[in-house]
């Protein structure tokens, strides 16, 4: 599959439009001869349509240069993520790479095709003066089919469309191209896609709560974040081979929802939450078998590079390597059940139809405080109990704890920003530091007993063991080390002016 980031503006265009001159516009020193293509597409979507809902694009296209299956998802401000197989990978049929990047919307339901697409194109490129294409834009005049799930036309739509796609140009050049044609007497387009256009009023955006006047609000508006926030990086997930941060952001989705579930379980029917939860714990755990192979794989070949005399990765780590590659072929095989996929309709019927109790009603700025104290209270309370227990394994134990309670303590404020502003933010920051420190040493300490179980191996060569003898030490220092900030990090978190700022009106 080959893939690429793609950074366009689209623009309507009356059919009688003459074309602005483009040179000297964003750094255009000359415009291109022009190419003319007629491209035809089929896009494919669920009959209700999920996948136009969230902006995301599926089609088989021939004609043009990029003639192929196109899935493209959303990335940014006028970007998306493109991700391409040749034409021959189907004709009717979705290519299986792709229907399974969008297995997280479509969750086992049929992708038919919704659209035909004939567009009559004529192609500029937009060139630096050191003959650089800077952009491309394209003329287009659009003949758009909406299909009934049968097959059948339901629609005919025509227009003229303008598309301007930044190749080695910046965003500043796509905007400032864009202005010129503005200018001329184009209109920005409302629609992110052809499809959407050729969709129009079929299509139900995702709406997510935004409210944030009770608790309850504050609650779900910060669910329905971590929701969409799981939904994006699912794909990413599918498609990492190694550490891109994308697992990682996934399971901090996971947690932070599991989390403040937690955190305001004082809001809601315990019996929905207690199945979610489980759920949640479960998916956490497959994301979470890749994530710590990935932080300990990436940590041992950081620490090799250091020591000196380790000019070769020994059998263990090689290992490991294999290890994380199954865990990743396994975490796949998870986002592709249908337990998982009855978890995130679970967590959709969640937020569409919230089991709040009556303490939800209560103004934020009264009770969402109150969650926020309590958390912190539950923090500072286990830090003190670790605090105070000698060196060795029970304090470890104590001081992970504390991790996971600062943890919630920091989403909980984080929630709670939404509704209070700065002082939840900062309490969220000072959570954050001291989970920080916790994470660092609990790593630390994780990595010293993964490379002392190595020395046991039947078969390791002796080299190795004595090099994971080497790196263990090195592990447990640097663990002992990171513990000399804790006591900074509690002494800001445990101070009280930020705790007694929430709520109070500026």
């Amino acid at each position: 599959m080959a893939r690429h980031i793609e950074l366009e503006r689209k623009y309507d265009a009356e059919a009688d439009l003459a074309l602005p001159d483009l040179r000297e516009v964003g750094g255009c020193a000359r415009v291109g001869p022009p190419e003319t293509h007629i491209l035809r597409a089929s896009y494919f979507d669920t009959e209700d349509l999920r996948l136009a809902a969230r902006g995301i694009t599926l089609r088989r296209r021939e004609g043009g240069g990029d003639e192929g299956w196109h899935l493209k998802l959303p990335a940014g401000k006028d970007t998306k993520r493109e991700i391409r197989t040749p034409l021959d990978a189907g004709t009717h049929t979705v290519p299986a790479e792709l229907s399974e990047l969008v297995a997280a919307h479509v969750r086992g339901r049929p992708l038919i095709r919704v659209a035909e697409v004939e567009t009559h194109r004529t192609e500029r490129g937009l060139l630096g003066e050191d003959g650089t294409v800077l952009a491309e834009l394209a003329d287009d005049t659009v003949h758009a089919r909406r299909l009934s799930r049968d097959g059948h036309e339901v629609a005919l739509m025509r227009w003229r469309e303008l598309e301007v796609e930044a190749v080695e140009g910046s965003r500043e050049v796509v905007e400032s191209i864009g202005g010129r044609l503005r200018e001329s007497g184009a209109r920005e387009s409302a629609a992110a896609s052809k499809l959407a256009r050729a969709l129009e009023d079929d299509i139900t955006p995702v709406r997510r709560p935004t409210a944030t006047r009770t608790a309850g609000d504050v609650l779900l508006r910060y669910l329905g974040e971590q929701v969409e926030q799981l939904l994006a990086y699912d794909p990413r997930v599918r498609l990492a081979e190694n550490d891109d941060d994308s697992v990682h952001k996934m399971r901090v989705a996971v947690r932070r929802t599991r989390s403040v579930l937690r955190t305001h379980r004082r809001l809601l029917d315990p019996v929905r939450i207690q199945t979610l939860d489980t759920e949640l714990r479960w998916l956490a755990g497959a994301l979470g078998d890749v994530r710590d192979l990935e932080v300990q794989n990436a940590r041992f070949h950081r620490r090799l590079a250091e020591l000196p005399g380790a000019h070769q990765s020994p059998a263990w780590l090689l290992v490991m390597a294999d290890e994380e590659h199954r865990a990743r072929d396994q975490m796949r095989e998870v986002l592709l059940t249908r337990r998982y996929y009855d978890l995130l309709d679970a967590l959709d019927a969640f937020l569409a139809d919230p089991p709040l109790r009556a303490r939800a009603a209560r103004p934020a700025a009264k009770e969402t405080p109150r969650l926020v104290a309590r958390a912190w209270r539950k923090m500072m309370r286990r830090y003190d109990r670790a605090a105070r227990l000698p060196a060795g394994q029970d304090r470890d134990a104590a001081l992970h704890g504390t991790r996971k309670a600062a943890k919630r303590a920091r989403y909980t404020a984080e929630a709670a920003s939404a509704a209070l502003g700065s002082p939840a933010a900062k309490l969220a920051r000072r959570a954050e530091r001291l989970q920080d420190v916790l994470g660092e040493h609990h790593d630390g300490v994780v990595a010293a007993e993964r490379l002392a179980a190595t020395t046991g191996w039947p078969d390791t060569p002796a080299a190795d063991t004595f090099v994971a003898g080497r790196l263990a030490e090195v592990e447990r220092r640097e663990a002992a080390r990171v513990l000399e900030d804790l006591p900074a990090a509690a002494k800001k978190a445990a101070k009280r002016k930020p705790l007694r700022k929430l709520g109070k009106k500026k």
